[in-house]
This record gives C-alpha cells, structure tokens and sequence, in this order.
C-alpha cells in the first residue's frame, strides 16, 4: 500500500462513483489504488485515465465519471501533479465554465465515507409533508434531479401502465356467438360425432391494442431525458408490442435489447448498440432512413408513433419535412414529444421545429413525471388529426 492517504482517498472517490450510480465495488477500489501505482503521479492525465479504465464499464458512465474527477481530484497549484492525492479529501466547486450534475455533488459532498454516529432507533412520521413531496417530484426535471430522486422517478415509471384502448383488427378468433359462422371450425367439431351432429362455431374480429413505435432522440441536448424515456418504454413494452429506434447522427434499432426483463439490464444492453450516444443531431437522414428500411416492417398494423426530440437538427432542408409527412401519413396517429415545451416562453423559432410541427397530431412536454403521465391519459383517446395540438394543451 503506497504511503500518505492514497488509498483513503480512491476508496472515498469509489464510494462517492457508486452513490452517484457507477457500478463500483471494494475490488474495483483495490484495482483503483493499483493501477496508480503502476501509473504513477507525475501527471493528471495519467491518474484520470488509470482510474478511468477501473471505474468506467459503460458508455453513459463517462460522463459521471469525469464530472466526479473535476470535482474530487481538483488542482490545488497551477503544476500538472496531483498534490490533492496525498492530503484529505475536501470538497470544493467544480470550474465556473462547466456544468456539473447534481447527483453528482450531492454524491460527492453528502459526507459518505465518513462514520456514522449511533443513534437510537426513533420512529417519526410528518404526514403533513408526504403530498408536498410527491407533487415536487412529480413536476421536477429530470435533468435537475438527484440520484435518489431519479431511483423513485424509475420505480414510478415502471408503475405505470397504458389504458386498455384495445382496436378492431382484419383477423378473426373463435367466440361464442361472433357475427360469422366458423365453416371450417365446424366441420372439424362434427368429426366427434362421426358427422352425424353439426355443432355451429362463430367467429369475430380479434381486438388488440395498436403497436407503439419510438424514435427517440440521444444526441447531446436530449442525454439528461433520452433515458427516462427509455425506462418508460421499458415498462410500456411489458404489456404492449413497442419498436424502439434511438437517432443521433444515424438509426439504430433497440427493440431486441430493450426486451430484457432487467431494465438495467436492457438500458446497458441498448447504450453499448449505440455508437453516437451524446452526439450530433441528423433528424432528417434518421426519418429517411427509417421510412426506407423499417416502415414496412412496423407501420403496417397502423401504430402509434411516438416522435421524442427537441427538434434541433443540425442541417434542416426540405427533406426533412418530405419524411415527417411521409412518416405521419403512414401511422394512426403521430405525437411529438419535446422537453423544450418546459419553458413558459417556447416559440417555435428553429428551422426543424417549424418544419416538423405542421405534421404531427400531438405536441407535448416530455421533461417530468406529470408529463409522462399525461401522455398516458393521452393515448387512450382518439386521434383527431384535424385539430392538430400546437401547444401541448
């Protein structure tokens, strides 16, 4: 074990990583202090990519990851050496240029490493509080949100459940007494009778809910909703048939990943299929490539398309309103969900969104609890696409 308070330290970094929602473990930790052994200390960059490579297993950890580094191993001298490894962990402000997330502070300077004092078991209950607290969570952001609120936002998305808004589909399915009689059916059953007795069988249309198809945005401005999302379509797809396609600067089809029972499972399985995670925005090439390769594939039981973005393309041209008109011209109903419509002010300024927006049926908020709630009162009721939603209401 190296000399000073090395060790100390890496083990309150690792405790620190694992609150903020990295999967770190006491071995990880050991691992941690090896590693900078072997790496030396004579340059940070050395120290960050050492521990990096112990700490960080998955895409979306990078970024915790180097937020907690700025934050923990600060410079303290205007040298290159990490003077801060050898004395006490002491908190401090990250660089006033750079956001910080706040499950992060709150992970790093919520006193974790440090021994608890014994109390006496004490049981108190402040009931006056409980519908304050639930309607705070339920209209917070889930950029603003801490790594205990996002874990209750997680389990209450997973509680929730589509209405039954089962349509009549072109199949049929054995009933009682259905508006067409069952030839076929029928003759089979006389078969236990020798033929002698003819016992009628009907027949009637089979009911089932429409499909959901997703298209959800994971460029940079969407990464602090684009896995909220995920986790509601996560519980969406126990009870419904949901096609998920992720977009930044390409398309990428996530249905296969995101079926895993686990969804941590499933959301770790759907980060490592996609390569442009926090990346660019190409939302007019991702529509075309979707209504070239996909729509027949998952438009054709006439589904609900769930179109989540902020509408920001890169590149806005006329193509991109060709595709979204192709797109909402081959579903039953297209909704729009963007978390800009957080803001009181939101005007419609952006050359993407004043494309996109003459083509969709709905345009809602996508930003809290309550807003994904609404779309769930949303979808059990029937389209109208000649009143078109402009403002979420």
């Amino acid at each position: 074990m190296p000399e000073g308070r090395l060790a100390e330290n890496v083990a309150y970094f690792g405790r620190a990583l694992r609150a903020a929602g990295l999967r770190v473990g006491p071995g990880d930790v050991l691992d941690a202090v090896s590693a900078l052994d072997v790496a030396g200390l004579a340059a940070r960059e050395d120290a960050y990519w050492a521990l990096h490579a112990v700490f960080v297993r998955r895409r979306e950890d990078h970024e915790v990851f180097d937020q907690a580094f700025r934050l923990f191993w600060r410079r303290r001298a205007a040298t290159e050496k990490l003077l801060a490894l050898l004395s006490p962990a002491a908190p401090g402000r990250p660089d006033a240029g750079r956001r910080t997330l706040r499950r992060v502070e709150e992970a790093m300077f919520a006193g974790i490493g440090r021994p608890r004092e014994e109390e006496a078991p004490r049981l108190e209950v402040e009931a006056r509080l409980s519908a304050s607290s639930e309607d705070v969570l339920r209209t917070r952001d889930f950029a603003q949100m801490s790594a205990q609120e996002m874990r209750e936002a997680r389990r209450r998305i997973a509680a929730l459940r589509l209405p039954d808004d089962a349509a009549q589909t072109r199949r049929f399915h054995p009933a009682p007494r259905g508006p067409r009689f069952d030839l076929r059916a029928t003759a089979r059953a006389s078969l236990a009778a020798g033929g002698e007795m003819l016992a009628p069988r009907f027949k009637a249309p089979r009911r089932r809910p429409p499909p959901i198809v997703a298209l959800v945005d994971i460029s940079g401005s969407m990464a602090d909703y684009s896995r909220a999302i995920l986790h509601f379509l996560h519980a969406v797809s126990r009870t419904r048939r949901v096609h998920v396609f992720l977009f930044g600067t390409r398309l990428t089809n996530v249905t296969r990943a995101l079926r895993r029972r686990d969804p941590d499972a499933a959301l770790e399985a759907v980060a490592g299929a996609a390569s442009d995670w926090a990346g660019g925005t190409r939302i007019g090439a991702s529509l075309h490539a979707f209504n070239k390769l996909w729509s027949r594939r998952v438009l054709g039981q006439s589904p609900v398309v769930l179109l989540i973005t902020d509408g920001l393309e890169r590149d806005p041209d006329a193509a991109l309103e060709a595709e979204i008109d192709r797109l909402h011209r081959s579903c039953r109903r297209l909704v729009w969900l963007n978390p800009l419509l957080r803001y009181a002010g939101f005007e419609p300024k952006a050359r993407g969104i004043r494309a996109l927006l003459p083509h969709v049926d709905e345009f809602r908020p996508v930003h809290d609890l309550s807003s994904l709630e609404a779309l769930v009162t949303a979808l059990s009721a029937p389209a109208d696409r000649r009143a078109r939603l402009r403002n979420g209401r």
